[in-house]
């Protein structure tokens, strides 16, 4: 809790503490044409990319794959669109690293990596698991035998 408190007072006061110091040395027309100019692009950058990744999602979907690496990049497009979109130079360099393609495509193999090594904990949880019904005698257990099948219901 304290790391998101200390997040969300420290980032906006190193944006202001470095704007300003780009402001003085660069000027403030130039600082403002910059900041503006880098939340047009993010605003761009984000409707290129729901665009783009809607349509390559489509198309993995029409072929019969799981589009997970389209999906991821589509997110850290997005991702990329939302931090240039933020007035400030911090948020916009950081942006900018999500957009270029060789440092993109190392953050979608650290999502798909946490992705599979979390689901694998949850899956091997509830793979181990076991239902079962409890007898007269609560050391004897049996397994719980599950039947598929259809029914229908006939109410008079």
């Amino acid at each position: 809790m304290r790391v998101f408190f200390l997040l969300f007072l420290v980032f906006p006061l190193l944006e202001l503490f470095v704007l300003i110091r780009v402001g003085s040395s660069i000027g403030a027309s130039a600082t403002l044409l910059l900041v503006l100019a880098s939340g047009v692009f993010g605003v761009v950058c984000m409707r290129l990319a729901g665009l783009t990744t809607a349509l390559n999602v489509r198309q993995r979907m029409a072929q019969g794959e799981v589009p997970n690496r389209e999906m991821l990049n589509g997110l850290l497009l997005v991702v990329a669109g939302a931090l240039l979109f933020l007035p400030g130079f911090i948020s916009d360099v950081m942006g900018l690293v999500c957009l270029l393609p060789l440092t993109r495509s190392w953050l979608i193999k650290r999502i798909a990596w946490y992705m599979t090594q979390s689901t694998g904990h949850t899956a091997g949880f509830y793979s181990a698991k076991q239902t079962y019904r409890q007898h007269d005698t609560p050391t004897q257990r049996t397994r719980v035998q599950i039947i598929e099948g259809e029914f229908e219901r006939k109410d008079p």
